[in-house]
């Protein structure tokens, strides 16, 4: 079992920047690839950005590339999303989530490929 807790959402305007932490404990963090993903109302929840074990490959959705960035670090058991230039439409709650399969393959952008969620922390961007 892996336990995570989502931090450092809050509400800021359009342009602004936020960084949201996810501390992992229960188990070997390093084992984990990481992802976030988001949920506004009403809409499905949505893959965002994930990290392998090691750090060393990430993914990103379309619509956040060049503005997040994903990182962690194993030491602190801890995952970080980093959120540069906001936009509105990134409102949502934001949920990082733990996966324990092999590799890091094109199954780490869907749901099904994590198997531990945290509760979610609100961003909100106003315009």
């Amino acid at each position: 079992q892996v336990q995570l807790v989502e931090s450092g959402g809050g509400l800021v305007q359009a342009g602004g920047s936020l960084r949201l932490s996810c501390a992992a404990s229960g188990r070997t963090f390093s084992n984990y690839t990481m992802g976030w993903f988001r949920q506004a109302p009403g809409k499905e929840r949505e893959f965002v950005a994930a990290i392998s074990r090691s750090g060393f490959s990430t993914y990103y959705t379309d619509s956040v590339k060049g503005r997040f960035t994903i990182s962690r670090d194993n030491a602190k058991n801890t995952v970080y999303l980093q959120m540069n230039s906001l936009k509105p439409e990134d409102t949502a709650v934001y949920y990082c989530a733990a996966s324990d399969g092999p590799g890091f393959t094109s199954v780490v952008l869907e749901k099904r490929g994590y198997d531990y969620w945290g509760q979610g922390t609100q961003v909100t961007v106003s315009s």
